[in-house]
């Protein structure tokens, strides 16, 4: 979440009463995140978040915002889209794509036990069950294709060193995804940015995931590499912590049990998930977009990441 583009107090307001959802009381700017202006709005009726698509076109939300109805009706807890008079979830504000959800009780856990890591994978692992039959289909748009584009523009703005980790786990991604045993691979919705920031607990209990908007098609072991990658880790090393690894993977698979393909590519899976990221992370600390709240990420916590899944495999 961010700020890039401001709305006063009385645009917010008077595009919240357009949408039936009260008077607006209070409204703050998200700082979290870089991708999208955030801005979490309090009204008479209740507490929401107004989003405003600064990457994002028209044409591409709606898989997003209908993905969230989706898993809303399959008793998926994600935050749900507010339509207008005639049913419509994906609005304009400020000449820019807009929506409004209702906003998640509970808090982050950014300090996540075993059992914290056990309610995501169980609820991640039916996240995907629900996902099968969602009629639309959008590849995972900062996949392999994304990496790939955006390696050389990252390697001016890094060292030697650094440009031969980076070279070498793309060169290794590419022959996994040329394999046999990745293009059979369960697929299918996926969040694909299931951090600890974006899963709310309340009294212990998970109440429910957001954040879709990386949300795409791709293989759930991708999904599940990116989960062990953030809530089973130590943070400031990047070291697996294999307690919270193993919690994270038993209640997932009691859900949804893993194919001997998904568990021979497990770590190849955890260490594309460290790629993708350290990359975001390049390009968005290198090569970043004015807002008026920003808060960047630091790209050297994911180096360290696949630093330590090379090291130290984490395998069922």
């Amino acid at each position: 979440m961010a700020v890039y583009t401001e709305v006063s107090f009385d645009e917010a307001a008077a595009f919240l009463n357009a949408l039936n959802l009260g008077q607006l009381q209070n409204m703050k700017g998200a700082a979290g995140g870089i991708e999208n202006t955030n801005y979490f709005v309090d009204t008479d009726q209740g507490e929401y978040v107004l989003t405003l698509f600064e990457r994002l076109t028209f044409e591409q939300l709606p898989f997003y915002l209908h993905l969230m109805q989706h898993l809303a009706a399959h008793g998926i807890p994600v935050p749900d889209p507010a339509g207008d008079t005639k049913g419509n979830i994906l609005h304009q504000l400020k000449g820019k794509p807009a929506s409004v959800v209702s906003k998640l009780r509970g808090h982050s856990e950014l300090a996540p036990t075993a059992a914290h890591c056990a309610s995501v994978g169980e609820a991640l692992a039916r996240m995907h069950l629900a996902g099968l039959d969602y009629p639309r289909r959008q590849p995972n748009l900062r996949g392999l294709d994304w990496w790939n584009d955006t390696v050389p523009v990252v390697l001016p703005h890094i060292t030697d060193e650094q440009s031969s980790l980076i070279l070498g786990e793309l060169a290794y991604q590419n022959h996994i995804a040329a394999s046999s045993a990745c293009r059979s691979l369960p697929r299918g919705v996926v969040h694909a940015d299931l951090f600890r920031d974006n899963v709310m607990f309340e009294d212990g209990k998970l109440t429910g995931f957001f954040d879709f908007y990386f949300a795409g098609c791709d293989t759930f072991l991708f999904d599940i590499g990116v989960c062990l990658n953030d809530w089973c880790i130590d943070l400031a090393s990047g070291a697996g912590d294999d307690a919270r690894s193993a919690a994270f993977m038993a209640a997932y698979q009691a859900v949804r049990p893993l194919t001997a393909q998904e568990r021979q590519l497990l770590p190849a899976m955890q260490r594309a998930g460290a790629l993708r990221f350290w990359l975001s992370r390049l390009w968005d600390f290198h090569l970043p977009r004015e807002a008026a709240v920003l808060k960047a990420h630091d790209p050297s916590h994911f180096e360290r990441v696949l630093r330590a899944r090379l090291a130290q495999p984490y395998v069922l």
